[in-house]
């Protein structure tokens, strides 16, 4: 299995209007959320796609499955931006199992290079290393004006800890997903993070990965929200 990680670090530049600037009306994402529905302090902090159905989508619009996919990549991007304004910490997405190998090599070849240039271009268009480190610097040293820490106990630990890379790095709070989402009807993991979703929330969608947009990732958020979490533990 395939699964990309993606933390939620998506460039301020290339994040939704709609969803992050305060300028010409738009609300900030936590009271866009809120008119939601969306509780913002209680939103996961971990959440795992399984993206379904692009060959279907394609298939229904009489289209080849390269379009299938190409829409899909589309709604990933869109999936990110979303989750990036609304406070999710990190994005694992189910890119590819080793059953999928089994597809007609064209299929294949499509959807290895369509996760290599979404992740070339993301590299590229988002965020620099640099850029990252020195915004990790001014977060240091606002906490040093604040007298929350010394400068004296600036060390590696503290700077990666400030790095938005950290979750990818290892973080053991993001290690499991809060919330599971999968698109497409189908209810079933396939094999996805089997043991990192023992007490994940699984949400099914109906709509196909291409068609996955705002507002079925509002329904899942929803969903999330509604749940008790126990995590196998009994209620009082």
């Amino acid at each position: 299995m395939l699964a990309a990680g993606l933390v939620s670090r998506t460039a301020r530049r290339a994040l939704l209007p709609a969803h992050r600037l305060h300028a010409g009306g738009a609300a900030p994402p936590e009271e866009a959320l809120v008119r939601c529905g969306i509780r913002p302090e209680s939103v996961p902090r971990h959440v795992a796609v399984v993206p379904d159905g692009n060959r279907r989508w394609a298939q229904a619009r009489g289209l080849p499955t390269a379009e299938g996919h190409e829409a899909g990549r589309r709604a990933l991007e869109s999936t990110v931006l979303l989750s990036h304004a609304w406070g999710v910490r990190a994005l694992t997405v189910f890119a590819f199992s080793q059953e999928n190998f089994g597809r007609p090599k064209a299929e294949v070849d499509c959807v290895m290079g369509t996760i290599e240039r979404m992740i070339r271009d993301n590299l590229d268009e988002y965020e620099s290393g640099r850029l990252e480190i020195v915004e990790a610097c001014r977060a240091l040293a606002r906490r040093v004006e604040g007298g929350l820490l010394r400068p004296a106990d600036i060390d590696e630990a503290l700077l990666a800890g400030e790095l938005q890379t950290s979750a990818a790095a290892g973080d053991d709070e993001l290690s499991c997903p809060d919330l599971v989402v999968r698109t497409s009807g189908e209810h079933r993991l396939s094999n996805f993070l089997l043991w990192q979703s023992a007490y994940s929330e699984l949400y099914f969608a109906d709509a196909l990965w291409p068609d996955f947009g705002e507002a079925e990732y509002l329904k899942a958020l929803r969903a999330f929200q509604s749940r008790e979490r126990r995590f196998g533990q009994r209620t009082a």
